[in-house]
Order: structure tokens, then sequence, then C-alpha cells
């Protein structure tokens, strides 16, 4: 569905979470969560915990360590969406969600899945147009280490690709 005023696709609010809400694409049925206050490079965005541990990754987990992939508490953190040129980061030393770059009012909350997993359990092709697009996203595991560069990478990656 277009929002024919705006030309946009016709979006719900679904939730608020004090500094961002979980949105729904009503034509994709995609969720997102975004911003609704302004963040500046290196801000603090939110803590997190761990709520279940896995051994294993599945779709909605974030990696810790070699067999441990946590889910994430808050919950809709979760849908902070992947971007090959993010604007968040998970650092999952600190249990803290940082803004990598200034984030505006009502911008979409990304992050770049292979700053915390190795070997993703359900690869993706990417389609967020951002001009280094890596577009077939596995898990760092999968990516050259001069690529791997470009992007803030968790204590964890980096022990991995040393």
């Amino acid at each position: 569905m277009i929002n024919v005023a705006s030309n946009q696709p016709e979006i719900e609010v679904i939730s608020h979470h004090g500094f961002a809400e979980k949105r729904k694409n009503v034509a994709s049925r995609q969720y997102s969560l975004h911003s609704l206050q302004f963040f500046k490079s290196g801000d603090a965005i939110s803590d997190f915990s761990a709520g279940q541990v896995f051994t294993v990754p599945n779709y909605l987990t974030v990696q810790t360590g070699i067999n441990k992939h946590i889910t994430l508490v808050p919950e809709f953190l979760q849908y902070i969406n992947h971007s090959c040129d993010p604007n968040v980061f998970f650092d999952t030393t600190t249990m803290k969600v940082i803004a990598l770059k200034d984030i505006s009012v009502n911008e979409e909350l990304t992050f770049f899945y292979p700053s915390t997993e190795w070997d993703m359990a359900q690869p993706f092709y990417c389609y967020c147009e951002s001009r280094d697009c890596l577009q077939n996203i596995q898990g760092a595991k999968h990516i050259s280490k001069n690529e791997l560069k470009k992007y803030r990478l968790t204590d964890f990656i980096h022990q991995q690709i040393t």
C-alpha cells in the first residue's frame, strides 16, 4: 500500500519503547525499529542483556561466543534490521547498543549482522541499497578481512579473524 498523499509506503506503529518505536510496513509486512529522538555518534542508545542462551544460532539471536547465542532483552531490539551501512552497533562486551553515526528522529535503526555473527543460521540476500552493499549476508566468516576492516566488530568476531 502507498500513502497517496506522500507517495510513501503505509506504515503502522506497533509499539513505543521510549527512545524508539516498532513499525510495520503494511505492504511488505516487514517490521523495523525507528528512533524517536536524535542520537549523536558514540551515544549509548540502550542497554541490553541476554534472554535465552543457545548453543546454536537462530534468526533471532546475537552471537556472543563460539557456542553462545543470546536472545535480546529488551525484546524489541530484535527489530533492528541489517544494513551494510549501519547506524548502530551491538557491543556484546559492554552490552550496549551504540550509535555509529548521528541518527535523526524517525530514522530506522540498523546494524551490520556480521559484526556479531560468525556463520549465520539463515543467510540472506541484502537489499539495503547502500553504495557498498555486500548483497550475500552469511556472517563474518564469509567476508574478507580487508572488507571487515570497514566495520566495527564485536570482540568475539575480532577473536575469530585474528
